[in-house]
Protein backbone atom coordinates (compact mmCIF):
# COMPACT_ATOMS: atom_id res chain seq x y z
CA UNK A 1 0.00 0.00 0.00
CA UNK A 2 1.43 3.54 -1.10
CA UNK A 3 1.95 6.27 2.01
CA UNK A 4 0.98 9.62 1.30
CA UNK A 5 2.57 12.77 2.56
CA UNK A 6 0.57 15.80 3.96
CA UNK A 7 2.34 18.66 1.63
CA UNK A 8 1.53 21.44 4.60
CA UNK A 9 3.06 19.59 7.59
CA UNK A 10 5.17 16.57 6.22
CA UNK A 11 2.84 14.32 8.20
CA UNK A 12 3.18 10.26 6.32
CA UNK A 13 -0.18 8.74 6.65
CA UNK A 14 1.25 5.18 6.01
CA UNK A 15 -1.68 2.43 5.90
CA UNK A 16 0.24 -0.29 7.79
CA UNK A 17 -0.19 1.68 11.37
CA UNK A 18 -3.35 3.69 10.01
CA UNK A 19 -4.76 6.64 12.10
CA UNK A 20 -5.20 5.87 15.48
CA UNK A 21 -6.39 8.68 17.27
CA UNK A 22 -8.44 9.25 14.10
CA UNK A 23 -10.06 5.71 14.02
CA UNK A 24 -8.56 4.24 11.20
CA UNK A 25 -7.37 0.62 11.58
CA UNK A 26 -4.43 -0.34 10.26
CA UNK A 27 -4.22 -1.44 6.71
CA UNK A 28 -6.57 0.96 5.60
CA UNK A 29 -5.33 2.73 2.33
CA UNK A 30 -5.43 6.45 1.82
CA UNK A 31 -8.02 5.80 -1.11
CA UNK A 32 -10.37 4.21 1.57
CA UNK A 33 -9.76 7.24 3.91
CA UNK A 34 -13.55 9.08 4.60
CA UNK A 35 -13.79 12.27 2.46
CA UNK A 36 -13.77 14.57 5.88
CA UNK A 37 -10.58 12.87 7.07
CA UNK A 38 -7.91 15.46 8.13
CA UNK A 39 -4.13 15.06 8.91
CA UNK A 40 -3.83 14.55 12.38
CA UNK A 41 -0.92 17.38 12.76
CA UNK A 42 -2.08 20.35 11.25
CA UNK A 43 -5.57 19.08 10.31
CA UNK A 44 -4.96 19.52 6.21
CA UNK A 45 -7.46 18.27 4.13
CA UNK A 46 -7.43 14.90 2.26
CA UNK A 47 -6.61 16.87 -0.76
CA UNK A 48 -3.31 18.56 0.48
CA UNK A 49 -1.70 15.13 0.48
CA UNK A 50 0.51 13.85 -2.63
CA UNK A 51 1.78 9.63 -2.83
CA UNK A 52 5.15 9.07 -1.76
CA UNK A 53 7.38 8.15 -4.42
Amino acid sequence: MKKYECTICGYIYDPALGDKDGGIPPKTPFEKLPDDWTCPVCGAAKDMFEEVK
